[in-house]
C-alpha cells in the first residue's frame, strides 16, 4: 500500500473524528519519523508490511478514542515538545496563557523565583525556566510518574535552572517565599458530562476533577499560598471557563489583592492572577 492509499483509508476509518485527516498524517508521520510534508513529496512511496501494520494499529486505537498524544507519546507546547504518558494531562494551547501572563509581568532577563504546583509533564515550569534563564523554578507534583516524565523533559530541553520535588501541594516544600505561584490544579466537577468526552476519558482523574464543584484543590492552595509568597508575591491560576468569579472571591477571601482576570483566545475567562499584599 502507498502512503497515499494508507492516509486515505485511515481518514475513512476515523471519519467520526473532526480531523480525522490531520491524524491519521500526524499518526504515519510519527511511524515513519518523518514530517507531514514527506507526504506530499512522496505519495507513491510503499509501505513496508511492518511500518503499515504499526500504522493501522495506532489507527484502530485512535477509533476507540485514545489521544493522539498518548499513541505518539508527545505534544507540542509553546513551540516545544513534550513527552506525555498516560500518567499526565496533555498540555493544552488553553494553558499558554499563563506562560503569555508571566511575560507580561517579569522581564525576560529578571531574577524571580517560581513554584508550579501540579506540574504533570513539566511543560509550564520548564517553559518558563527555558523564556526566563535568571528565574529560579520550582516544579511539584504528588505523582512520582508525572515527576519522572517532567524530569525527561527538562533533560530534553537541557533546563538547568528547575527543582522537582515530590509532595501533595506545599506539603514537604520547604520553608521558602517565591515571587510567583502557577498553577493548573484539577478543576472539573466530578459530574461534569465533559469527561466522558474526547481525551478527558483517558486523561488521569486525579489531575482533572476536584470535589466542592470543581473547587477544592483551588481553595486549599489558596488558603496555603501567602505564607509560601514573597510581600507582593503572585498567585496565578488557570481554571474552568466559569469559574473565574468563583475562584476572584476565593483569593479576595484569602487576603489577596488586585485580582485580575485573563482571557483565552475564545474569549473565555481562563485564569486569574492575584497579590499578596
Amino acid at each position: 500500500m502507498t502512503i497515499k492509499e494508507a492516509l486515505t483509508e485511515a481518514a475513512k476509518t476515523l471519519v467520526s473524528s473532526d480531523s480525522c485527516v490531520l491524524d491519521s498524517e500526524v499518526l504515519l508521520a510519527f511511524v515513519l519519523n518523518k514530517n507531514r510534508s514527506y507526504f506530499r513529496a512522496w505519495p507513491d512511496e510503499l509501505l513496508t508490511t511492518e511500518k503499515l501494520d504499526r500504522f493501522q494499529q495506532l489507527v484502530e486505537q485512535r477509533q476507540k478514542g485514545q489521544p493522539i498524544a498518548y499513541l505518539v507519546g508527545e505534544r507540542e507546547f509553546w513551540s516545544r515538545r513534550f513527552i506525555v504518558s498516560k500518567d499526565v494531562l496533555i498540555p493544552r494551547p488553553d494553558t499558554e496563557l499563563l506562560i503569555e501572563i508571566t511575560h507580561e509581568t517579569f522581564a525576560t532577563d529578571q531574577h524571580f523565583s517560581v513554584l508550579d504546583l501540579g506540574t504533570g509533564s513539566g511543560a509550564i515550569a520548564i517553559t518558563l525556566a527555558l523564556e526566563f534563564p535568571n528565574a529560579s523554578v520550582t516544579a511539584v507534583d504528588n505523582s512520582q510518574k508525572a515527576l519522572a516524565i517532567a524530569e525527561k523533559n527538562a533533560l530534553q530541553h537541557k533546563v538547568h535552572n528547575i527543582q522537582f520535588l515530590r509532595s501533595d501541594w506545599f506539603e514537604t516544600v520547604p520553608n521558602t517565599r517565591f515571587d510567583l505561584i502557577i498553577s493548573n490544579p484539577p478543576y472539573i466537577c466530578p459530574n461534569d458530562p465533559h469527561l466522558l468526552e474526547g481525551d478527558l476519558r483517558f486523561e488521569p482523574s486525579s489531575a482533572l476533577i476536584a470535589q466542592h464543584e470543581g473547587l477544592q484543590d483551588l481553595e486549599h492552595i489558596t488558603s496555603q499560598a501567602k505564607s509560601f509568597l514573597k510581600h507582593n508575591g503572585l498567585i496565578l491560576f488557570e481554571h474552568g471557563f466559569q469559574q473565574g468569579t468563583l475562584v476572584k472571591n476565593l483569593l479576595e477571601l484569602y487576603g489577596f489583592k488586585s485580582t485580575q482576570h485573563f482571557q483565552d483566545i475564545q474569549g473565555h475567562v481562563r485564569a486569574t492572577l492575584g497579590t499578596k499584599p
